[in-house]
């Protein structure tokens, strides 16, 4: 692991690889050499304080990405070309700096080639100081460094802000994210935690179907509803609803005081009274009853729940007898500059008078591995937990943000792994590096705010944020791209955005309301998806536009699958802006229509997986239009989108093989991510003839690129007949039956 040109700084200016990234840094700024090239940004301070904002220099002339909290919950990306750019609560800075590259041939002529490197700011933590990035009017680049307690102090910090550079921005997140796994030790890569096993099959969650009124009755409705339809869920998430709470500042008779729905506070461990009635039309007496009835009934592999960190929004109520012996009390959330300088929101708003119920920090883990033993005992299978990040708010006289965080972070990875297995946890309103570099086992969080069915404006919105924050989550753990309705103006917008996301495939459909060809797009008929290897993310050429609002760049998301390549397109232009930012003028409200071109060379690291045969060109198939192309590895095609529309493209690296054959498998045609149903490819001679052996999973519509016509087609041994079109090199041939692996054998 290496990233090269370690920072310096030189005569008041922050070089990298000879190139100045800042000027005007003050003379309290330190640097540190860190290892493999990287290093810490630091600084001291005359006073000893509890909020300590710095400033490291003047940023101007280069375009950067940056990441940022809008709200206290969820990241979206920024864009810009100088300091005065960089909002509030920014976790991650990434510039893009072109340099002079002279070229040594003395035939050669013209001027010097422009190549690119990428420098990249992650503010992280440093003891019980957090720390963000942030900008000024006059383009200075600051951090800020915060306890979240007035009595946790100092007055230097040394290792805040992490800088490094590299050629390839996927890999320089990649390896200092790795770096600092090893030189902090509060947290781990995704690569070394455990996935959960509900990823890899379709989900159901109960939220948007039905909000807090979800009952039994309504969930036994809607997995029938699914099976009816011939696509069933295997695994399922009661959300918010099935918790015995009250709100003690509602009478009844008299109407809801607005914000004391958020300071409902947690009764019992215990599922309230719509899942323990013996009158329940479900037919079960209890929790327990239902689950194994459900499972039995309609497949369910994985049922989870849902919790808060804190219990429930408003904490847990300090006078039940349940909750006495976590010795719980009421605080007042203190939220920092930070969360309020950008939107504000109305749930910490409200809990800031009406307090949250919070347990003794001793006793969080009895609290989570008695709630999860629990759920357990009555076959809950996993937790996501919701509303993470209140927990900065709730430091003071807990030895700050940071610690706080830890020590409920560490008790509730340690209660799921001691109650689930498969790690069964999703975490949730957690887009604060307090919780993110402290995730040590979690392996799945919530890469954005919700999917909103009712606000067109907002779909967008969400598909282009998750994509960029899974350039930073994607490195910790497996972003969530949340549920989406099947049945929906925007379904295949999400549906697609799932298929490359590399991550859970499930809906919030009311029962009824299901859209069964786009669910069998994105779901085998066993109830398995074919979900891609990495986070979906940006590709390089989109990383500094703005897909939402610039009014000309399409979004394009890649990934890998285990034998090619998946792109994703789509047009998020003139359908949202952006918290924060004005909608620009002569943006016209009607859809655009934008072109673009796509490559094979969007497609970063397929060369890894290209095998030994490759011979440099592509097999490209679109999805939507079904067309099939030829191309190098530069080569593009051209792409038009209108806005709310989109594509995906499969792109399977050409093996050449004996006899003149050139063959690329494209995998499942009538699936999103065709190529994810692709798991092996082998050659070899046969009585003097050419043969090539695939292990397929699932069935459907197969497809492949080759150069030459087959003389023949078996599958699992038997004959099989199939169609070549000559013109474009498509074979394709229908694998009936199960979803079991499939090898199929073609024979020149």
């Amino acid at each position: 692991m290496t990233i090269t040109a370690a920072p310096c700084v030189n005569d008041g200016c922050l070089m990298v690889r000879g190139k100045v990234v800042l000027t005007h840094v003050p003379t309290n700024i330190i640097l540190s050499p860190g290892i493999s090239g990287a290093a810490f940004l630091g600084s001291t301070s005359p006073i000893s304080t509890s909020r300590h904002v710095f400033t490291l220099g003047i940023l101007e002339g280069y375009k950067h990405l940056c990441l940022y909290r809008f709200k206290i919950w969820w990241m979206i990306p920024g864009y810009g070309k100088s300091g005065r750019e960089i909002p509030l609560e920014t976790q991650l800075l990434l510039l893009e700096i072109k340099e002079e590259s002279i070229v040594e041939d003395d035939d050669s002529s013209g001027p010097p080639t422009p190549t690119t490197f990428y420098v990249l700011f992650l503010p992280v933590l440093d003891g019980d100081f957090r720390t963000s990035l942030q900008g000024t009017p006059a383009n200075e680049l600051q951090f800020c460094a915060e306890s979240g307690d007035a009595n946790v102090q100092n007055s230097q910090i040394l290792e805040p802000v992490f800088i490094s550079s590299g050629d390839n921005p996927f890999e320089l997140i990649k390896n200092s994210i790795k770096i600092l796994e090893k030189h902090k030790g509060t947290f781990r890569h995704i690569e070394n935690k455990k996935i959960p096993a509900h990823l890899d099959w379709f989900g159901w969650c109960t939220w948007d179907a039905f909000y807090t009124e979800v009952n039994p009755q309504d969930i036994k409705e809607g997995l029938q509803s699914f099976s009816d339809g011939g696509c069933s869920p295997r695994y399922l998430i009661i959300d918010d609803g099935w918790q015995d709470t009250v709100n003690e500042f509602y009478k009844e008779g008299e109407p809801l005081i607005e914000g004391t729905q958020f300071a409902t506070r947690l009764v019992d461990i215990k599922e309230n009274s719509k899942f323990k009635s013996s009158e329940s039309e479900a037919g079960c007496n209890n929790l327990h009853e239902f689950i194994n009835m459900i499972k039995g009934k309609y497949g369910l592999k994985y049922v989870y729940v849902w919790h808060a960190l804190t219990g429930y929004w408003g904490g847990v109520l300090p006078s039940s007898e349940t909750m006495k012996k976590y010795n719980p009390k009421i605080v007042y959330p203190i939220q920092s500059p930070g969360n309020i300088g950008n939107l504000r929101d109305i749930i910490p708003d409200s809990l800031e008078k009406y307090g949250v119920g919070i347990i003794d920090p001793q006793k969080i883990f009895d609290f989570y591995n008695d709630l999860h033993s629990y759920l357990s005992s009555n076959g809950v299978d996993g937790v996501k937990v919701d509303a993470q990040n209140l927990i900065e708010t709730l430091g003071s006289g807990f030895g700050g943000r940071v610690s706080l965080t830890r020590r409920y972070q560490q008790a509730l990875e340690q209660s799921t792994s001691r109650n689930f297995k498969d790690n069964n946890l999703i975490c949730c309103m957690s887009h604060n590096s307090d919780s993110i570099y402290s995730w040590k086992t979690s392996a799945v969080a919530r890469a954005s705010e919700d999917f909103m069915p009712r606000e067109p404006t907002f779909q967008t919105l969400h598909i282009a944020s998750v994509a960029f924050n899974s350039l930073l989550l994607g490195e910790i753990v497996v972003p969530d791209w949340d549920m989406f309705h099947s049945k929906h103006d925007t379904a295949e917008f999400h549906g697609i955005a799932r298929a490359i996301g590399g991550c859970a495939v499930y809906v919030s459909d009311k029962p009824g309301n299901h859209d069964f060809e786009i669910l069998r797009k994105l779901v085998l008929p066993d109830g398995s998806v074919l979900r891609a290897k990495h986070a979906g993310r940006p590709t390089r050429d989109c990383l500094f536009r703005d897909p939402v609002m610039d009014g000309k760049s399409l979004l394009k998301i890649w990934n890998l699958n285990k034998l090619s390549g998946v792109l994703g397109v789509f047009n998020c232009q003139g359908a949202g802006s952006w918290p924060l930012k004005q909608r620009i003028k002569d943006m016209p409200s009607t859809p655009l229509v934008i072109s673009g071109n796509v490559s094979p060379c969007d497609v970063e690291f397929i060369e890894d997986v290209a095998g030994e045969n490759w011979n440099g060109d592509f097999a490209v198939y679109a999805f939507n239009s079904g067309s099939l192309s030829r191309l190098p590895m530069n080569g593009n095609i051209k792409v038009t989108l209108a806005t709310l529309k989109c594509e995906t493209f499969t792109i399977s690296p050409i093996r050449e093989l004996g006899e003149g054959v050139h063959f690329a498998p494209i995998g499942l045609l009538d699936m999103y991510n065709s190529g994810g149903a692709v798991e092996s490819i082998d050659e070899n001679m046969k009585n003097s003839s050419e043969l090539i052996k695939i292990k397929v999973r699932g069935c459907g519509r197969f497809g492949a690129y080759t150069s030459l016509k087959p003389g023949s087609c078996m599958v699992d041994m038997e004959e099989e007949e199939f169609i070549y079109n000559s013109e474009n090199g498509l074979l394709t041939l229908d694998l009936t039956g199960d979803c079991n692996f499939r090898d199929i054998e073609f024979i020149y």
